[in-house]
Formats: structure tokens, sequence, C-alpha cells
């Protein structure tokens, strides 16, 4: 659970920037978007395989240029 303490003169504005600022930061929801569906151990390795691919092939290409 987050608490943000609100603190003398400070606006109720600031205050829940300052929530949604650590909440976002806590990366909740990237947990749960996670966790929604189960994810093979060989997929997800598969998965980072080809993204690993996919970025050293646009960094050969910004070699390139």
């Amino acid at each position: 659970m987050l608490i943000i303490e609100v603190k003398d003169g400070e606006s109720i504005d600031r205050a829940l920037r300052r929530y949604k600022r650590k909440f976002r930061n806590t990366q909740v929801m990237q947990e749960i978007r996670r966790r929604r569906e189960y994810v093979k151990p060989s997929v997800k390795r598969r998965h980072e395989m080809l993204k690993a691919a996919y970025r050293e092939e646009k960094q050969r290409e910004m070699d390139a240029l």
C-alpha cells in the first residue's frame, strides 16, 4: 500500500501527482499485466531472443549510417 504524506501548505493536486509518480515507479500495473496469463519458459526465452536479434539488427543499421 502506498502512503503519501501531505505536507503543510501542499496542494492536493501536487500530492496526487506525487502519488501517481510513486505508483508508476513501483511498477504495479506492469506486474498485473505480466501475471494475467502464464507464459511457458520456452516461449519467454524465444521472445527474448527475437527481441535481442531485433535490437542487434537495428544497432547494425544505425552503425551503417
